[in-house]
């Protein structure tokens, strides 16, 4: 898997260079998420020696075991949805928890940040591509959304995530990725200067998010391949 992953990561670094040249943006500016949901512990090690420090995980029950085991080596990122009932557990283990869809769980996660003394960060999940389906605040309750939940205690929202509609049509990706970048630009009026990240694109879509402005893009099978399908 070693070799593998640093043979990926090298082509994903430049496919992300390829895609910020074309719309005149910073590879930099990009950060990668390795989604390690189901693949083992060794493949979060193997991305931190390769580099990469933010590791995401969708499940709690397959992620404990994992974090518990290496300890503190990277950056935890919770991109799955996460139930108010897990929120304690989940604040012990995460660093950021990208699924932020509901003002009873925001609430949760401020009260279990509180009690175990963390301040916790937060990006609000939008459904931007409308799919009843999905998980996701409104589009067009997001900014009241915001507003509600920035100023809790020991939350700090700092972004907005979504995920793209499950389709090859490109333009219908597009048009939900720019939707949310607009709803980021937005949040940041509200939130101010700390409103810095737009998770958006996963190991299919991440060129045209990173178009879209991005800032922040998910990849798990385009580093570690194909996974178990679970």
């Amino acid at each position: 898997m070693k070799d593998r992953f640093a043979k990926n990561l090298m082509e994903l670094n430049g496919q992300i260079a390829q895609a910020c040249e074309e719309c005149d943006r910073d590879a930099d500016d990009i950060t990668v998420i390795a989604v390690t949901k189901t693949f083992p512990a060794t493949a979060i090690s193997i991305a931190v020696a390769s580099g990469v420090f933010n590791i995401g995980e969708s499940r709690l029950q397959d992620a404990e075991p994992k974090i518990v085991e290496l300890g503190q080596i990277a950056r935890y990122h919770m991109i799955g949805h996460l139930q108010t009932n897990k929120v304690k557990k989940a604040v012990e283990l995460f660093d950021c928890i990208q699924s932020v869809d509901s003002l009873k769980l925001a609430k949760e996660i401020s009260k279990r940040a509180v009690e175990a003394g963390r301040t916790i960060e937060c990006f609000v999940e939008v459904n931007s591509s409308e799919e009843p389906q999905k998980n996701g605040v409104a589009l067009d309750e997001t900014l009241d959304f915001i507003k509600q939940i920035y100023q809790l205690p020991n939350l700090k929202l700092t972004g907005l995530m979504t995920i793209g509609p499950h389709t090859i049509d490109e333009n219908k990706i597009r048009a939900a990725f720019h939707k949310c970048h607009h709803l980021f630009k937005e949040g940041k009026q509200i939130v101010g200067n700390g409103f810095t990240h737009l998770s958006m694109g996963m190991s299919s879509d991440f060129k045209i998010a990173i178009q879209e402005g991005s800032t922040m893009i998910r990849v798990g099978t385009g580093l570690f391949g194909s996974r178990d399908k679970t």
